[in-house]
């Protein structure tokens, strides 16, 4: 199995922070060339930028819930690398929004928000990139989606349903682009140990969140962007349309 990204471009949309910045870390080390998206925080992204390993690395940026400012991206990443081979749909907004409590309008608002920036956004960015790799000769999409889409997200159902979108259009599009020789997958961590989660995890559901597990943690971004390359490696191609839980046994769906 091929683990050196020579000569590969690998797209990693919300590659300012987390699972994304070590995302395209492991990548970076593997000697691929980066596209790091960021959508608000370019002081974060520029730091992504300057851990990684090799030059030629790219910044982009785009409010994933803008279908035109997406397209954009697209366009201006393939001009400036040539080509895309990998891209890794990481991005997306978790918002509370119980139904006991919240009031209709900010129901509507995270609803809307949520599924543009966490579907919308991964859908229409695939379309342009698999169009630019039907005519490239192939590619690998991998999608990060969520436990919560087979867990439920009681608190937050809009992001619930739009990670189990997300995992029903991977596998849509798996059979749509394998005769293109372009394969999709699906990614689904449960709790991941990253600056976002930390207060969380250090507050007073802590404990009960790493027990979840029988592992008694959490997961760490590097293990979830172990994943991402196992994928994007050569001799995953029969695996396109798999949802690959990364969730420590917390979740266990049949």
């Amino acid at each position: 199995m091929r683990t050196d990204f020579s000569d590969k471009v690998v797209m990693v949309t919300g590659a300012s922070r987390g699972i994304g910045r070590e995302i395209a870390r492991q990548f970076a080390e593997r000697r691929a060339r980066i596209v790091v998206h960021f959508h608000k925080n370019r002081e974060a992204a520029e730091h992504t930028l300057a851990g990684l390993a090799g030059a030629s690395h790219l910044i982009v940026q785009a409010d994933l819930s803008d279908a035109t400012a997406v397209g954009k991206m697209a366009q201006k990443t393939v001009s400036e690398t040539g080509r895309i081979d990998v891209l890794v749909n990481n991005a997306g907004v978790y918002e509370f929004h119980p139904v006991a409590t919240t009031t209709f309008e900010d129901w509507q608002r995270s609803w809307e928000k949520t599924i543009l920036t966490n579907l919308m956004g991964p859908a229409h960015l695939s379309f342009h990139v698999a169009r630019h790799m039907m005519k490239s000769g192939g590619g690998k999409i991998i999608n990060i989606t969520s436990r919560g889409a087979f867990r439920g997200e009681p608190d937050a159902p809009a992001y619930g349903a739009s990670k189990a979108g997300l995992n029903a259009f991977s596998q849509s599009m798996a059979q749509a682009l394998a005769p293109h020789n372009i394969f999709m997958y699906a990614v689904a961590p449960g709790f991941v140990e990253t600056d976002m989660a930390a207060s969380v995890l250090a507050g007073p559901a802590g404990d009960a969140i790493r027990t979840q597990s029988p592992l008694n943690r959490v997961a760490r971004p590097e293990e979830i962007a172990r994943v991402v390359l196992f994928l994007a490696a050569e001799g995953t191609d029969y695996l396109t349309g798999c949802i690959i839980d990364v969730n420590g046994a917390s979740y266990l769906r049949t």
